[in-house]
């Protein structure tokens, strides 16, 4: 069962499995994954992304924004880049291009779409591709599609208050 926030971001109903393994680097070449960066206390937002998709180019500066806005607060940004090895230049073009501030990792199209569908229990559709993990490092929500930062911060403002009124 899923809903839907906002008429944009899917809400898992059930627990999903948080992390599943893919051959992710981090730019200098260095094996990286998502559990590195998520369940430290902050809520993370994970963009899956490549180099020539058109709504990853157009979306990048408000993503970049939202992380500058709450990168000493309470929320933080990771991407991963679907560009793989042949693409690396491409990628780190991309990531020059539009100046990303955020951290980001980097893996092969067919691993990272596969680690999409365990770690989401839905089908690959495209980039990009929004994971949003809460402070413990549990998947709440993945949404195929650019999803606009307001939304994101609805979501999370939603899930804080929630867990303020259980207490």
């Amino acid at each position: 069962m899923k809903l839907f926030l906002s008429g944009m971001l899917v809400l898992a109903s059930t627990i999903l499995p948080g992390f599943a393994t893919a051959e992710l680097q981090d730019f200098s070449g260095k094996p990286s994954e998502i559990s590195a960066f998520v369940g430290n206390g902050k809520w993370t937002t994970v963009i899956i992304w490549r180099s020539d998709c058109h709504a990853c180019n157009v979306e990048a500066e408000q993503y970049i924004q939202f992380h500058e806005a709450y990168k000493d607060k309470h929320i933080q940004m990771l991407g991963i880049s679907m560009d793989g090895q042949k693409e690396l230049d491409a990628a780190k073009a991309f990531i020059k291009r539009h100046g990303v501030t955020y951290p980001n990792l980097i893996g092969e199209f067919e691993e990272v779409a596969t680690m999409y569908e365990i770690i989401s229990g839905g089908p690959w559709v495209g980039t990009p591709t929004i994971l949003v993990y809460d402070p413990k490092g549990e998947l709440l929500a993945a949404q195929p599609g650019a999803v606009p930062p307001e939304f994101i911060e609805e979501f999370i403002e939603q899930k804080l208050a929630e867990t303020a009124a259980k207490k």
